[in-house]
């Protein structure tokens, strides 16, 4: 399943959860046999482990001491407050993936969810909110690099004055055929025309791997325009082990070598039958 399809359904879904065997949690207490250094700070995805009612996850998530999860919108907000689990990556404002801000006839739109969820985003305590370029359909990139700059600098004012940080997911074109904003230097090149610390990328690490390669130069390089870390296993988004080609402890070495003090948030999905014992290796190979 892929995230244009989850991230319509994702809120109506998480609410309203009853208790699911699937966790297994009671069976051993994770306290006593899993902790973390935490000098990453972990998050994760609820949506690649759907099948898991979200009252559930956030109270695992508890268990394994990881205080954050990613991609959550304010219908969701609640639910995270009540487990104290922190919201990394707000979504709600966005349209689609591939209804972005790089068409200026979804601008009026977007302007509209933006302006009414930023106050919402610092109301809350949170501070990051994704937002997505959308598809080229035809549209040369310098194009839409500048649509982006002119719509996008409408509500960067607004962000700035809340405390709120919009950034715009990178993808590949594998996953997302068509998806404009596909390589980091476009993004960087956006962040350049926008001219604020409110603005930076979420540079997915499993994206740029099949899209660009060379991750650890690239994160190097051009940290100061990253804002978040997505993960997962190339190729196929699967578990982030051995069974893939990414060596993710040095990935990882060189995100905190950057100083980095955000997030890094799982984003595999688990193709083993214990899904979240998948996700407990996850936690385990990134905390360096």
């Amino acid at each position: 399943m892929k995230r244009r399809t989850f991230i319509g359904s994702a809120a109506a879904a998480s609410i309203g959860v009853v208790a699911c065997k699937s966790t297994n949690t009671s069976s051993t207490n994770t306290k006593e046999i899993f902790s973390l250094k935490n000098n990453i700070n972990h998050s994760v995805c609820h949506w690649c482990f759907k099948d898991i009612p979200l009252e559930d996850f956030l109270i695992y998530l508890n268990e394994l001491g990881v205080k954050a999860i990613d991609l959550m919108g304010p219908n969701e907000w609640p639910l995270l407050k009540k487990y104290n689990i922190h919201s990394t990556m707000c979504n709600g404002a966005e349209i689609s993936l591939t209804e972005g801000w790089n068409d200026p006839q979804y601008h009026n739109i977007l302007i509209k969810n933006y302006t009414e969820i930023i106050p919402k985003v610092a109301e809350a305590g949170y501070t990051n909110l994704i937002c997505f370029s959308g598809n080229r359909k035809g549209m040369d990139d310098t194009i839409g690099l500048q649509n982006c700059i002119n719509g996008l600098s409408k509500i960067i004012p607004l962000a700035e004055k809340h405390g709120v940080v919009i950034q715009m997911e990178l993808f590949n074109q594998v996953d997302h055929p068509d998806y404009m904003c596909d390589k980091s230097a476009w993004g960087i090149q956006l962040c350049e025309g926008l001219k604020s610390e409110n603005f930076k990328l979420l540079f997915d690490i499993y994206h740029m791997q099949i899209q660009e390669g060379d991750i650890i130069r690239s994160i190097q390089n051009n940290h100061k325009y990253f804002g978040h870390y997505h993960t997962a296993g190339v190729p196929g988004r699967n578990e982030i082990d051995d069974t893939q080609e990414l060596y993710y402890p040095a990935i990882m070495r060189a995100i905190l070598a950057t100083g980095y003090t955000g997030y890094v948030a799982q984003e595999f999905i688990p193709k083993r039958e214990n899904k979240l014992d998948s996700l407990k290796q996850g936690f385990t190979i990134c905390d360096v």
